[in-house]
């Protein structure tokens, strides 16, 4: 057999996909038919096949609804949220009116980079019931301290926020690069028509960001479905499981029970809405 000497070119990147891909995808899935604990790890004759049990065991578990749900709830709420702070972001950045547009772009970006757990502290801080900058501000309007991370009716609203604050500088670089690819001949014709700045966003600017939108959006929810950094270092999941995410679970069920057949049927039931919501953002495109 005879192969294409392109081949061999893309051949080392493919045998690494191969390796680190798709091999360990394969052993997860196949795991997710098992009962692979650690008892199994310590004598692999321990090791059984249990079929679907660790899907009908998930589907049954209250944890799992629970982690869901918050799961849920982060995605649609922090994601659009996210996803219109890096828009408006952009658009100040990138306007013309805007002086040392560099500096800002750089300042902007500097929280991506930053390590979770300096940003962590900061914002615990900012968070405290008694001390915390955030009460003292809601002070001054006369409404009394927030248990912010320790009130179940709170500690997701405050993980969203900061969340959105840590994340948005990546989404607000790719828009300002979408928006520096419209032609500013288009915004020159609008304005000659007699269309105000309204009407050339409505018309202009977001139609033409629409492969940018799509873009940004699929990764943005891709990685809130994958939402674990914030909560296990602001609140382990807590307070009464009102910050659980389903990867956390995995987490706890994986490194902290050793339940890692059921882990990895957690994990490709994630892969699944995962494959699925991308699926329904690319058809939501087209229409």
């Amino acid at each position: 057999m005879r192969f294409n000497p392109a081949f061999w070119f893309v051949a080392p990147a493919l045998a690494l996909l191969v390796v680190f891909f798709f091999l360990p995808v394969g052993a997860a899935l196949g795991l997710s038919f098992t009962d692979f604990d650690i008892y199994a790890l310590a004598d692999i004759g321990r090791l059984r096949f249990v079929g679907l049990d660790n899907y009908r065991r998930l589907f049954g578990d209250a944890e799992f609804w629970t982690a869901l749900r918050n799961t849920l709830y982060f995605v649609a709420v922090g994601g659009p949220l996210s996803v219109l702070v890096s828009l408006a972001a952009a658009l100040l950045v990138n306007h013309r009116l805007t002086p040392f547009k560099g500096l800002f772009r750089s300042l902007l970006f500097l929280p991506v980079v930053t390590t979770l757990v300096a940003v962590a502290v900061v914002w615990r801080y900012l968070y405290q019931p008694r001390y915390g900058v955030l009460n003292y501000l809601l002070g001054g309007f006369g409404i009394g301290p927030v248990d912010w991370l320790g009130d179940p009716d709170w500690a997701m609203p405050a993980i969203i926020l900061m969340a959105v604050w840590k994340n948005f500088g990546f989404n607000m670089i790719v828009f300002v690069a979408g928006l520096q690819n419209i032609p500013e001949s288009l915004y020159e014709a609008a304005s000659i028509d007699g269309a105000g700045a309204r009407q050339q966003f409505l018309y202009i600017t977001l139609p033409l960001l629409a492969p940018t939108f799509l873009f940004v959006a699929v990764i943005t929810m891709i990685g809130h479905f994958q939402w674990f950094a914030e909560p296990y270092v602001m609140t382990q999941g807590g307070p009464a499981g009102s910050t659980l995410s389903i990867v956390l679970l995995m987490y706890q069920q994986g490194f902290r029970w050793w339940n890692l057949g059921y882990t990895s049927a957690i994990a490709f039931v994630l892969f699944g809405m995962v494959f699925l919501f991308a699926v329904f953002l690319a058809w939501l495109k087209r229409r």
